[in-house]
C-alpha cells in the first residue's frame, strides 16, 4: 500500500531506504481516515498492521489484516486499502525489489496474501526493528533472508520441507567465520559474503548458526564488543573506541555492549578502574 495525502491530523508518517540490498523503501504510518485509492506498485509490498486492521482488494477480491497476519502484495496488481476499524491502522511496510522473491511469486500471492503465520510476524517485526537502527544491517539482510525463504514456503509448498531444516555444513560455517574474523571492524554484507563463498544467502546463514549457535550478525558483534572491552580497559574514551571497533556510533556501541555485557561501556571502564586502583 502507497503513501497518500491527508491532513496533518490523518496521518503519521517516516519513511526511509535503508542500506541493505533489495529494499527499496521502509514506511510506517498511522492514518485514522485516509483510504489508498486503487494503485500499483512495481515492488513487492510486505505488511504488517500493529493497531487496528485494514481493508483492501486486491485482483478484485477482498481481503484484511489481522493483528497475526503478513501481508504479501505483488507487484503490478492494483489493490487499495482503507480502515477497518473506526480508530484507523498503524502499520509497518517493507517494499522489496523482485530480485528478492521472484515472479514465480505474484500469482500464488494474488490467491493469498494475507499468511496466518504468528513466527513470520514476529520475524518481521524485529526485521523493521533492525531496519530501524544504522549499523545492523547484517543483522537486518539475515532477518530478510530466512523470511523471504519462509515466505517462498507458504507460496510454494514444495518449499515447505526447507523452512526449519538445518543441514549442517561445517566447513562453509568455519569459513564464514574466517571471512568475519578477518573484517571485524569492516564487516561484511552478505552479498558479499556469498559471493566470496559461493553459498546461497540462506544457506549460509542457517550454516553459520546450525554449526556455532549463534547468527553472524551476533558473532561479529560479539567479536567487536570484545575489542572494545580492551580499549576501554585501556582508558580510550567510548566515542573513539566505537569508532576503531566497526560501530556505526557510540550509541551503536552502547546498545551492544549493555545487551552483551550488562552495562554500558562508560560505566564498565569506570567500574573497571575502582576496581584496579
Amino acid at each position: 500500500m502507497g503513501t497518500g495525502k491527508g491532513s496533518a491530523e490523518q496521518q503519521d508518517v517516516s519513511a526511509w531506504r535503508p542500506r541493505v540490498s533489495g529494499v527499496v523503501e521502509v514506511f510506517h504510518a498511522h492514518f485514522t481516515e485516509y483510504a489508498y485509492p486503487m494503485h500499483v506498485h512495481e515492488a513487492w509490498t510486505l505488511l504488517i498492521v500493529d493497531d487496528g486492521a485494514v481493508r483492501y482488494d486486491l485482483d478484485r477480491h477482498e481481503h484484511g489484516t489481522p493483528h497475526d497476519t503478513v501481508s504479501l502484495l505483488p507487484p503490478h496488481v492494483p489493490h487499495n486499502g482503507s480502515a477497518a476499524t473506526p480508530h484507523g491502522f498503524r502499520k509497518r511496510v517493507l517494499y522489496l525489489e523482485g530480485t528478492r522473491l521472484g515472479e514465480d511469486l505474484i500469482g500464488p500471492a494474488v490467491d493469498s496474501p494475507d499468511l496466518r503465520d504468528p513466527v513470520l510476524r514476529l520475524r518481521v517485526g524485529q526485521l523493521h526493528t533492525a531496519l530501524s537502527r544504522p549499523g545492523d544491517e547484517l543483522e537486518a539482510d539475515s532477518r530478510l533472508t530466512l523470511i523471504g525463504e519462509r515466505l517462498r514456503a507458504h507460496l510454494r509448498p514444495t518449499d515447505k520441507a526447507v523452512v526449519g531444516t538445518r543441514r549442517p555444513d561445517p566447513a562453509l560455517a568455519r569459513r564464514l567465520r574466517e571471512l568475519l574474523d578477518e573484517r571485524v571492524v569492516q564487516g561484511v554484507t552478505l552479498d558479499d559474503a556469498t559471493g566470496l563463498l559461493h553459498a546461497h544467502r540462506a544457506h549460509l546463514v542457517r550454516a553459520f548458526s546450525t554449526a556455532y549457535g549463534i547468527a553472524p550478525h551476533q558473532y561479529l558483534m560479539s567479536r567487536r564488543v570484545d575489542r572494545a572491552r580492551r580499549l576501554l580497559l585501556d582508558g580510550r574514551p567510548p566515542g573513539e573506541v566505537a569508532a576503531v571497533t566497526g560501530f556505526y556510533d557510540q550509541s551503536h556501541l552502547t546498545r551492544h555492549f549493555r545487551k552483551l555485557v550488562g552495562v554500558p561501556p562508560g560505566r564498565y571502564a569506570r567500574t573497571a578502574k575502582r576496581q584496579w586502583w
